[in-house]
Parts: structure tokens; sequence; C-alpha cells
């Protein structure tokens, strides 16, 4: 590989890998993706493009997440307006539905979670331990799973696990609040 010299030429690569993977990327990734081979010159790039994207776009942002690593994204803020236009979720509904019991429930055992979410809940546990948006501790058998940073940072959420739990409770509150029903008309009777 030919070490890229030009600091333009070197900041267009780094802005094209955030923007192209979709997913956040180690410095040792946007180091090969430079190609200036400088760990130095790589998070200096890194730092201009964080401000250069602060100053110039509304919507989107280029940050580093709690593992150190850096994700070009949009604003959470913005998430639910743009919803609709998104071309991919970012995760299977199923593996969705495994995240939102994880963050309801945790702390919550993996036996505790094939017995709600079935036997599939073993890839969607790899899948989301993958994004590093869980992490598990082994207590004997049984492994632990709770939310991580990343999760937390990722979907817009702040506080701590209680706190997270009392905003996911006071959305399911409002979803399942029954709707108001128009008011029936009387009949009267026949035989007045």
């Amino acid at each position: 590989m030919v070490k890229i010299e030009d600091l333009n030429e070197a900041t267009a690569r780094v802005e094209a890998a955030l923007y192209s993977s979709g997913r956040p990327l180690k410095v040792e990734e946007l180091i090969r993706a430079s190609g200036t081979e400088s760990r130095t010159k790589t998070h200096t790039i890194l730092e201009n493009l964080m401000k250069k994207t602060k100053s110039t776009f509304k919507a989107i942002e280029v940050v580093i997440l709690p593992d150190g690593s850096y994700v070009f994204q949009l604003k959470p803020e913005y998430s639910s307006t743009v919803k609709k236009y998104a071309s991919k979720p970012v995760l299977p509904k199923a593996t969705l539905k495994t995240l939102s019991y994880i963050a309801y429930m945790q702390p919550i055992s993996s036996k505790q979670l094939v017995e709600t979410r079935g036997s599939g809940v073993y890839s969607h546990l790899k899948e989301l331990r993958q994004l590093d948006f869980i992490h598990h501790q082994n207590v004997g058998r049984l492994k632990i799973y709770t939310t991580t940073e990343k999760f937390q940072k990722y979907f817009g959420i702040h506080g701590d696990v209680d706190d997270l739990k009392q905003k996911l409770f006071s959305k399911i509150r409002k979803t399942a609040q029954p709707k108001p029903v128009a008011p029936t008309q009387v009949i009267p009777e026949l035989n007045q």
C-alpha cells in the first residue's frame, strides 16, 4: 500500500470510510483507510472532521463512542424524523425486539431470554455483542446481559438503567392507552 502524504487525500479517505461503513470504525481501521500510517495524523484528521461537521451540518455528526471507535451518524434527535426514508433498519425486527427486552428487563439471564424470545435469541445475542450494544457477565453457568454505554449513545438514551426503564415504561404506557371512542348514537325505541 502506498503511503499517502497529501493531507487532503488522507482526509477524503477517512471521510469515505466513515460514510460508507455504516458502522463505527476503530482508529486502526481509520489509520489504514487514511493511508498515512500515522496514529497522530489520523487523530488530527478525525478532530478536524468532528469540528467541521459540527460547524457545517445541522443533522449529522462524527462522534467518538465510549469504546474509542468513530462513527458518522445522524444526530439522535433527528432519527424519528427520517425513519421513513431509511432504506435498511439498523437491526432486524426480531433482534431489535430482543435488544429492547434486554434494555427493559436488565439485568437478564440468557435462560430468561430463551424462555421469552425463543431459541433464535442466540443469534440475536451474537449480533448485539458484535455491535457492542450488550455485554454479559458469567454467574455460574448463566450469562447475565445488560446494555452498554454504546447502546445508550447510539439510540440517544441518557441516564442510568433505572431511568432507562422508566422512559421505556412511560413510552409503552402511552402507546397502550386506549384511543378515545366516538360517542354512540342512541337509537330511539320503536314502540314510543
